[in-house]
């Protein structure tokens, strides 16, 4: 049947109610290969099956529509029969996530939703939570937010990072209770999550748990978060760690000094950036001294610096983050402008990605020219940034 096509959709989706499970899953695989959007309706269906197989291969089918290719990459990907139930895993790449310009089915959303709060296995709802994050599910946030009340850290963990990938600011305090859980990857999730969601009601948590963690993990991603998270009263903090041994400590107790904007710290900052030797921290610095005015671009600017490590295969997922916050700052955007004409390949399409997720409607002209570049994966780069950037404004 599934050889088909679209075509065979109505007798494969009548399979969904046989009482074979065999067959309910070789229907539902058939409806995830033909993967129209006339498979949306049955496989939406699917994700109420009591079989967590049927639900795991339908939310992968429903976010292979959006996000093609995702078959051969999710969780259904990975599963193979153990006994009398089924095994796989989840992967540790979980940066998946659809462009701003597509629009994801609500019925779909709500699906997964559900999906995630009452599947029929902790591997079905924490893959449909994955799911959510990817399709930008943000009607199913109080879904993740009862997920996260699972004892299972599979689940709590998905939903987390669906939560971040959403970037709901309003959601925030629902994860405070997870900054002191006792799985070290959950707490190290919601304390990032905690920071990227800009929740400064959570401050003083996270400055109790750095100062009484003896994880170093914990403690660096404390730190961080108390980075993102600028207040006047953090800036001890600040001063404890920059010469600290830990590189990592190092580098967010930089990013915290450039977030509070306080030009009279530029010297502090010039001088550690000038002394550090490690490759990390020297960005965080780098960062931290655009942040505190120094936007100039020239050979051996801080701006230059993060630009050109852009052609980093190492470090190139270090200096992105940065620009893109950076980049919220007109004065900065235009200061990327020639660099978007002249620049490499690679700093062509990042840059084409900052703008896309930090620019504004005057930088469109600038996307335009880039789509009409003489590379075609810079202009098909800088074509998907333009629909973004137009989607987003």
């Amino acid at each position: 049947m599934g050889k088909g096509g679209t075509n065979a959709i109505p007798k494969l989706a009548a399979l969904l109610t046989n009482p074979d499970v065999e067959i309910r899953t070789e229907a539902v695989k058939q409806i995830d290969e033909i993967g129209t959007q006339y498979s949306l309706d049955p496989l939406i269906t699917a994700t109420r099956d009591t079989d967590p197989e049927i639900e795991i291969r339908a939310t992968d089918g429903l976010v292979n529509f959006y996000l093609p290719g995702y078959l051969k990459t999710g969780f259904g990907s990975s599963l193979r029969k153990v006994g009398t139930g089924i095994k796989g895993h989840f992967t540790d790449t979980n940066d998946q996530v659809i462009d701003s310009y597509i629009t994801v089915r609500p019925d779909v959303i709500a699906a997964l939703g559900a999906l995630a709060v009452h599947g029929a296995s902790t591997d079905a709802r924490a893959n449909a939570a994955r799911a959510i994050g990817i399709l930008r599910g943000k009607a199913a946030i109080p879904s993740l937010v009862e997920a996260m009340r699972s004892k299972d850290s599979s689940v709590i963990y998905e939903s987390l990072v669906a939560m971040q990938k959403i970037r709901d600011r309003d959601s925030a305090s629902s994860i405070t209770f997870l900054l002191h859980d006792l799985d070290p990857k959950v707490q190290i999730n919601a304390i990032e999550t905690t920071g990227l969601l800009l929740n400064k009601s959570a401050l003083p948590d996270l400055v109790d748990v750095l100062n009484h963690t003896r994880n170093a993990k914990v403690r660096r991603a404390a730190l961080s978060s108390i980075a993102m998270l600028p207040d006047p009263s953090s800036r001890e903090i600040y001063a404890r760690y920059l010469g600290d041994k830990d590189e990592q400590m190092r580098a967010a107790a930089a990013e915290g000094y450039g977030r509070l904007k306080n030009p009279a710290d530029l010297p502090l900052i010039k001088k550690a950036y000038q002394d550090e030797q490690k490759m990390s921290p020297r960005l965080s610095m780098a960062f931290a001294q655009v942040m505190l005015g120094d936007t100039t671009i020239s050979e051996f600017s801080p701006l230059k610096f993060l630009i050109d490590t852009l052609d980093s295969a190492s470090y190139h997922g270090v200096a992105y983050p940065f620009l893109v916050e950076l980049a919220r700052d007109p004065a900065v955007r235009r200061s990327l402008y020639p660099t978007l004409a002249t620049g490499t390949k690679d700093e062509k399409i990042y840059l084409a990605q900052v703008l896309a997720r930090s620019g504004d409607r005057s930088d469109i002209p600038q996307l335009e020219k880039l789509s009409h570049d003489d590379d075609p994966d810079v202009a098909k780069e800088g074509l998907r940034a333009l629909q973004n950037l137009q989607a987003r404004t």
